[in-house]
C-alpha cells in the first residue's frame, strides 16, 4: 500500500525510512543532510562499509539507530571525489535496489516505511517512471509505505494507518 504524502519526513511515525545515496555519500544534502545531523553515527559507520565491502549501485543498506528506527540506504549511483556534484541515480540501480528493499522487508517484517521521490528530487530521474518502479518492486508489500511528494519542514504528514 503506497500512499503520497506531504510533510516532514523526519516527523514520520514509520518504522522504517528509506533515502538513496551514493557509494561513499557524505549525505550532506536533502533528507541525507537531516539523517546526518540526527545520526552521524550512521554517516560514519556507512562511509566504513562502503570502505571495506566495496559496493555496487543497486546494493542497500541498512542501520538501526538507538531510537530504534530502521534508516535504509538505497545505493542509486556511484559516487564522485568531488562532493559539490551531484551523480545522477542509474535507472537499472535504482530498480535493483528496490527488489532488495522489497526482499529486506519481507524478511525483517517491516510494519510501516517512509520514503523521499528516491532518485527524482535531485537525482533527476522522471518521478512516474520512478514511480513505476516502485509500484513495480514495492506494490504487493502488506504494510503501508509514505512516499513524501512534498517536504513541508515541521509539518506532521497524514499518513494513513499509523
Amino acid at each position: 500500500m503506497i500512499y503520497e504524502v506531504e510533510g516532514d519526513i523526519m516527523l514520520s511515525r514509520a518504522q522504517v525510512l528509506v533515502q538513496g545515496v551514493s557509494i561513499r555519500d557524505p549525505m550532506t544534502r536533502g533528507i541525507g543532510r537531516k539523517l546526518h545531523e540526527r545520526y552521524p553515527a550512521m554517516v560514519e559507520a556507512y562511509g566504513a562499509w562502503c570502505e571495506e565491502t566495496n559496493p555496487e549501485p543497486g546494493e542497500i543498506w541498512s542501520w538501526l539507530s538507538t531510537d530504534n528506527l530502521t534508516i535504509v540506504n538505497l545505493i542509486t549511483h556511484e559516487g564522485d571525489d568531488d562532493p559539490s556534484r551531484v551523480g545522477r541515480p542509474d535507472k537499472i540501480a535504482v530498480n535493483r535496489a528496490f527488489r532488495r528493499l522489497n526482499k529486506l522487508s519481507t524478511d525483517q517484517r517491516f510494519k510501516s516505511m517512509a520514503m523521499p521521490k528516491i532518485a527524482s528530487g535531485q537525482g533527476g530521474l522522471d518521478w512516474v517512471e520512478v514511480r513505476g518502479m516502485m509500484d513495480s518492486q514495492l506494490g504487493e508489500l502488506l504494510f503501508p509505505i509514505f512516499i513524501y511528494l512534498v517536504e513541508l519542514d515541521g509539518q506532521v504528514a497524514s499518513e494513513p494507518g499509523m
